[in-house]
């Protein structure tokens, strides 16, 4: 049974549903009802995916999310390259998302600069039995005295922080105040709050408008405001994926005095209230932070997609559409310059890629904004799914996925390598936990969370790096000395 070969959509649907009811019968009934909810086709004029999501994981299966901390400092907060991030907690969580990400920043690390760098309080025994509170003190005046040209601190808890019920506020208010008023922002993002780490998006977007914007009201506006001042959310520039978007902005004559939070700064971040509009990358992780602040400063946000030309003109203008007639007209000579560049990109590629299959999982916003970039290229997207969407991430996904397009939230380990099995797709883009798994089985793979240590993937010159990285993964010889199961 292979969907992938089949002649018609009523066909693919009903060998997805057969597929999943083959898939389900692995569980308990209990179970496998609570997981039916997660999997599904995508019915063609439908608003949504048609499946249930951000609900808890069901213990015992292999669920490929991370945690409320992942969310905070994995994401939101760890880009931030001149603050200091410490993990509060057991030294495991921080040295697991210690620069796993390829946040690519400038700056010297060690001196003005932090990313690549990893701070934590190293919880042992005695810390969970007397608490931390003096320690995480002490920790803050060690930075200090080694790393005076930071900026800010934030505390990311881990889950013992919360278990124990340390007062991390009451640290950061007193260190704050003892140190002429620094940044120090206290995060509740304790790895077992929340389904997954999503809501840890959620505690660092609050941490932000609480103990960043609310403290600095008042103070003096850092630069000139201009009529284009616009502000990027949501690009946590992955192999330089925010550089090569902001390029395309500026040289539609916007001006960029904000990055959220890829190579983003504390300045950054406090000037964004001055902005004319915010242009939203990640809607999962940065929606919440875009609302207060069309809510309190009244400025207006976008979301836009620069996975491939067709969206990347599509969102060009759709900016350009918030300005006068000076950045429209900017916004159709960038598209100008870069077409002949993208026609001998989709020329070279797309023979040797088209009516290839690809199958996708990851988190964010990918699952839905790189359909186009493949299509782009004569590629087909015969499955997607996210770890930790909400409904709303579903509704967005319907205006991508094709009739009949398999769909699985949350989906486990033994789904997704059945899935993979029966559909046989030329392609699966997910993260590093599958990346492994499906390479022994054969199958080619592209690592979609940093771009399997490539990229940038955004913008024009982005699509040129995709577009040979996926021809250099499904067309390497060495799939034609490891086969896949079900073509040995």
């Amino acid at each position: 049974m292979s969907v992938a070969q089949a002649e018609s959509i009523e066909d693919i649907k009903a060998r997805n549903k057969e597929l999943i009811q083959e898939v389900l019968k692995a569980y308990p009934e209990k179970t496998a009802k609570r997981r039916a909810k997660h999997l599904g086709n995508y019915e063609d004029g439908k608003p949504d995916c048609g499946v249930k999501s951000n609900i808890k994981s069901i213990p015992g299966v292999m669920t490929i999310r991370g945690c409320a901390y992942a969310g905070s400092k994995g994401v939101v907060w760890g880009p931030i390259k001149d603050m200091i991030h410490i993990s509060h907690g057991p030294v495991g969580c921080g040295q697991y998302s210690w620069a796993a990400r390829r946040n690519y920043y400038i700056g010297t690390t060690g001196i003005d600069t932090f990313g690549t760098m990893q701070f934590t309080s190293d919880f042992q025994e005695k810390d969970i039995v007397f608490g931390g509170d003096k320690k995480l003190a002490k920790i803050i005046d060690e930075i200090q005295d080694l790393f005076p040209l930071n900026k800010g601190i934030s505390v990311q808890s881990e889950c013992p922080i919360g278990l124990i019920g340390d007062d991390i506020e009451a640290v950061s208010k007193a260190k704050s105040k003892e140190y002429e008023g620094k940044t120090i922002v206290p995060v509740r993002c304790e790895g077992f709050r929340g389904v997954s780490q999503s809501l840890g998006h959620h505690i660092a977007n609050d941490a932000i408008r609480d103990w960043v914007f609310d403290k600095s009201e008042g103070k003096p506006v850092r630069f000139e405001p201009s009529p284009y001042d616009v502000a990027i959310i949501g690009d946590y520039n992955i192999g330089g994926d925010a550089w090569s978007s902001r390029i395309l902005l500026e040289e539609m004559g916007l001006r960029v005095v904000a990055q959220w939070s890829g190579d983003g700064t504390i300045a950054e971040l406090e000037a964004t209230p001055k902005a004319k509009l915010n242009v939203l990358h990640c809607y999962r992780s940065m929606n919440y932070i875009s609302r207060h602040m069309e809510e309190k400063y009244g400025i207006p946000w976008c979301e836009y997609n620069f996975f491939g030309p067709s969206k990347i003109e599509e969102s060009l203008r759709k900016i350009a559409s918030h300005f006068d007639d000076k950045i429209k007209e900017g916004a159709e000579r960038v598209i100008a310059k870069y077409r002949p560049l993208m026609d001998a990109v989709i020329a070279k590629y797309r023979p040797r890629l088209e009516g290839k299959k690809v199958m996708l999982y990851v988190g964010g916003l990918r699952p839905r904004h790189v359909i186009g970039a493949y299509e782009d290229l004569g590629m087909e997207v015969v499955g997607t799914g996210y770890e930790f969407a909400h409904n709303d991430d579903y509704q967005r996904t319907s205006h991508y996925v094709k009739d009949g397009t398999l769909i699985y939230d949350d989906v486990t380990g033994y789904e997704f390598e059945k899935f993979v099995e029966k559909i046989q797709p030329d392609l699966v883009g997910s993260g590093i936990k599958e990346k492994y798994v499906f390479q022994k089985m054969g199958v080619p793979f592209r690592q979609m969370h940093s771009w399997d240590y490539s990229g940038p993937y955004h913008g024009y010159d982005g699509f040129a790096i995709f577009a040979r990285d996926m021809d250099m993964a499904i067309n390497a010889p060495v799939w034609k000395m490891a086969k896949a199961p079900w073509a040995a």
